[in-house]
């Protein structure tokens, strides 16, 4: 019988190799060349190495696992981690033995995986157990600028934690350390803007459009609009007045709907937001994919998984081509985000999400720390009213990764005025 749930083996010998290769991995597979702590925060994180720990970050591209383990050995401790259950099989479970190496378990999306829970609340009520968190979940945002809607499970399971500390150890807590990671390119503005625009007029000629004199900015908002209308008319879309938001909302939510169909999905909210219907849409595949027994999975063929993977990557591309997000504050990140949904859509190039090429420019990643929480500070109201103490806890949470990406916003600068987009 398949094994689904698959634990946490940690091994020496993995570790130690991994804890080599992480910056050269780092560099190869994300261009990211250093991370960049203050060293007060590294000193406040040290002081952390004894409790129980629950460190949360954002979660906008892969390059965040990779980065909390080079935390962790830059402070002298070790975390575990999850990861979906499908990437374990990568390379005929290559890659799942060294997950589990590192101290990584498995988390099946999309049903009550309690193996998964179980693993979780144990590591986390164990003497100065840690564990890494991305709240916002899958997908990732792929925007650097921009948080998701947190989760709540994993606060309720933080809470269960507790109580199994607290049943061996009375005075036992667990600390949340949310912290913000904002990635900026440090190539010299003048020389980015020489490359986006090398970059821009390659998916230009590809479009038959033709840049027109128009700035930066103007060009990639005209190729967002070209491959807008493109969708729309390959779609069979019916062209109205309304502005660039109002369509290609109506687009991502139409490829959407029209893959939940094609799947015959039970449980699909056609009145959600694109996320949570991309979510719905991406763990099914996923339960299909590592042969989850459930009769209300679809039986799909391989040609009709692989189109609807496609289709998923088209439709979190218009996710996340979000106008005013670029023409608000037109940095080199920002531009770069958008080139990546670009050479998705047009150049059929593997989004970085899914293991693609590295990113085009040498970046660091500057990681700021917020306050900690304690979840035994909130014991007392999580017994008065679970759902309204969660929902508190965790919009405290984001409150403060919010204010230290709003903070992070200094680090970078526009390349064009913002706002500059004319005629497009």
């Amino acid at each position: 019988m398949k094994t689904f749930f698959i634990p946490p083996e940690f091994n020496i010998a993995i570790a130690w190799f991994s804890d080599a290769l992480n910056p050269v991995t780092l560099k190869t597979t994300q261009n990211i060349q250093n991370i960049i702590i203050k060293p007060e925060d590294r000193e406040r994180v040290i002081t952390l190495i004894k409790d129980r720990l629950l460190f949360f970050t954002n979660h906008p591209s892969q390059a965040e696992p990779m980065i909390a383990y080079r935390i962790a050995n830059m402070v002298g401790t070790r975390f575990h981690y999850m990861a979906t259950r499908r990437a374990f099989d990568f390379l005929n479970g290559f890659v799942g033995r060294w997950f589990q190496g590192t101290g990584t378990f498995s988390v099946m999306p999309g049903v009550a995986d309690k193996e998964s829970m179980k693993m979780t609340r144990y590591i986390l009520s164990q003497p100065q157990g840690k564990l890494v968190i991305f709240p916002e979940g899958e997908p990732m945002c792929s925007e650097n600028d921009s948080l998701m809607p947190f989760q709540p499970g994993i606060i309720k399971l933080g809470f269960s934690a507790l109580a199994d500390a607290r049943a061996k150890e009375p005075d036992a807590d667990i600390t949340i350390l949310p912290a913000f990671i904002k990635y900026v390119i440090t190539t010299p503005h003048d020389q980015v803007i020489l490359n986006l625009e090398k970059h821009i007029s390659v998916i230009e000629k590809k479009l038959g459009a033709e840049a027109g004199g128009r700035n930066l900015l103007r060009r990639f908002l005209m190729v967002g609009r070209i491959l807008q209308e493109n969708a729309e008319k390959d779609y069979g879309i019916e062209v109205t007045d309304e502005d660039y938001n109002f369509r290609v909302g109506k687009l991502r939510h139409f490829i959407l709907d029209r893959m939940a169909d094609m799947m015959k999905l039970k449980h699909y909210d056609r009145e959600a937001d694109a996320i949570q219907k991309l979510r719905v849409i991406t763990t099914t595949l996923e339960l299909i994919e590592v042969g989850y027994p459930s009769p209300d999975l679809p039986k799909l063929s391989q040609k009709e998984l692989d189109y609807i993977n496609q289709e998923c990557i088209k439709a979190y591309d218009f996710i996340v081509m979000k106008r005013d997000y670029l023409i608000s504050n037109p940095t080199p990140e920002r531009f770069y985000e958008w080139l990546q949904r670009f050479e998705s859509l047009v150049l059929g190039k593997r989004p970085r999400m899914l293991g693609g090429e590295p990113h085009h420019e040498p970046r660091d990643a500057h990681v700021f720390f917020a306050k900690t929480f304690k979840f035994g500070d909130y014991v007392a109201d999580y017994k008065k009213n679970k759902n309204e103490c969660v929902g508190r806890l965790l919009g405290s949470l984001k409150n403060e990764m919010q204010r230290l990406l709003d903070e992070s916003q200094s680090l970078t600068s526009p390349i064009v005025a913002p706002g500059d987009i004319g005629g497009t």
